[in-house]
């Protein structure tokens, strides 16, 4: 079992800033899922840098946007 467990694929930890209304980062967390509260942005990287500091619009991974049912009806 514990060799089987070597190959499973485990949940990707990603990287989210959390940032205030004027852009300021003001926390970071890395886990599985995007905490619940609070205007947390996925990150490339987290880095302690950009803490009371303004986000670099680099730093933000664009959000994921699947193709609408229309297309994919189309496509078939």
């Amino acid at each position: 079992m514990l060799f089987w467990s070597l190959f499973a694929r485990r949940p990707q930890r990603r990287s989210f800033a959390l940032v205030d209304q004027a852009g300021i980062c003001r926390g970071l967390h890395q886990g599985i899922d995007r905490p619940a509260s609070g205007n947390w942005v996925e990150v490339s990287e987290a880095s302690i840098a950009w803490l009371d500091q303004p986000l670099p619009a680099s730093a933000r991974v664009a959000p994921v946007v699947g193709q609408s049912s229309r297309r994919r009806a189309l496509a078939a």
